[in-house]
């Protein structure tokens, strides 16, 4: 894809997660649900995933996984970033970098689509047997799995990126500049990705383990089970 159709991409995917995220905001009880049901999964994922994340070598790629992708805190600012920034990454960034970005907003898009959906059909207080409930009714499997391929499309464009020469220099480079125009957060976000992938010896294989455990939470869940 060239770097022209990723931009538009990007700047669509934007636009969903954008309104998605306002629309929580503008409705107080759907804001707690969905915050509720994002600390939820950081939970089941934390524990799903716990030896990845009790590693050395693969801890700083889970938490990247599990907390920028998919934590519970506040992404506004980093997405306020990237509109702002999308010309000067077109210009800038090599092509891998810029579809590594648009990998991870396209994920984030359908996963806010689904958090909110699933946020509309909770009642009372969030269990597993709840949570079950809403994910089954609020996404097809055909959406989950769609969400998966994603996840996997993304952990790709990571393994390729940190084989791009010279781009950690030119993150470095990067760094000051970044925090000057008010674009920390998202600086932060490359750096942290980039790095964690670096680090690790075996960066695909740890990309298919969490995707093969997820695609069997989620048939689980399908089969009317309860996540543990």
């Amino acid at each position: 894809m060239k770097k022209d159709q990723l931009v538009q991409t990007l700047e669509c995917q934007l636009r969903t997660v954008k309104a998605e995220r306002q629309g929580a905001l503008r409705d107080p009880a759907l804001l707690a649900a969905r915050t509720a049901l994002k600390l939820f999964q950081s939970q089941r994922l934390a524990a799903t995933h716990a030896d990845l994340l009790a590693a050395p070598d693969t801890r700083a790629a889970a938490l990247f996984f599990f907390d920028e992708l998919y934590g519970a805190h506040d992404l506004r600012q980093r997405d306020t970033d990237l509109e702002r920034i999308i010309p000067t990454m077109q210009r800038l960034l090599p092509l891998d970098a810029l579809q590594t970005i648009t990998d991870a907003i396209v994920l984030d898009a359908l996963s806010e689509q689904l958090d909110s959906a699933m946020a509309r059909l909770l009642d009372g207080p969030l269990d597993p047997a709840s949570y079950a409930r809403a994910y089954r009714q609020a996404g097809t499997p055909a959406e989950r799995a769609r969400q998966l391929e994603l996840v996997q499309a993304l952990g790709s464009s990571l393994c390729r990126l940190v084989k791009v020469p010279l781009l950690g220099t030119t993150l470095n480079l990067m760094r000051a500049p970044a925090r000057l125009a008010g674009l920390g957060d998202l600086q932060q976000f490359l750096e942290r990705g980039f790095g964690a992938f670096r680090r690790m010896r075996r960066a695909d294989a740890f990309v298919t383990t969490i995707v093969e455990r997820e695609r069997a939470m989620m048939q689980a869940l399908y089969a009317g089970n309860c996540p543990g």
